[in-house]
């Protein structure tokens, strides 16, 4: 990650409510990736990350006015924008969104710029939305940072 501008995560996520730095990208074999080992790297290149995980933007209903969490911990490690979700989804709706947003921001051929990624994004759940999916299925979707 260090040396990526862009770092997709597609994976499992889950969150401690009791220790959000221990909250974790479940990574290939099981082993987690949790938020203090994320946060502690330099990440001189961070622009942003796509995380095509369950619970990457959930945090704890007693508390909703904190926003600590995988994806608010993306922002503090220094990625200036972060699709994240913040509820389980369906197996089958994160490549199809995925698709959608990197096919809006690849398509002039030209380095893409990660500030159009809410933009983007916006647009793939619409489409998503227009193939008449129910609520569950959309929502979950979110963009924080630039």
């Amino acid at each position: 990650m260090s040396e990526c501008a862009w770092v997709h995560l597609a994976c499992h996520g889950t969150q401690n409510i009791a220790d959000p730095t221990k909250s974790a990208l479940i990574l290939h074999g099981g082993k987690p990736l949790e938020v203090f080992e994320i946060i502690k790297k330099p990440l001189p290149n961070a622009e942003f990350v796509f995380m095509s995980a369950c619970q990457t933007a959930t945090g704890d209903n007693n508390l909703p006015d904190e926003a600590v969490h995988l994806a608010a911990s993306m922002l503090l490690a220094g990625y200036r924008g972060v699709i994240a979700t913040m509820w389980s989804i369906k197996d089958a709706d994160g490549p199809v969104i995925a698709d959608d947003v990197y096919s809006r921001l690849f398509n002039n051929g030209e380095r893409p710029d990660h500030t159009q990624a809410a933009n983007a994004l916006h647009d793939a759940v619409k489409k998503l939305r227009a193939n008449k999916a129910s609520f569950d299925r959309w929502v979950p979707f979110i963009h924080v940072g630039i």
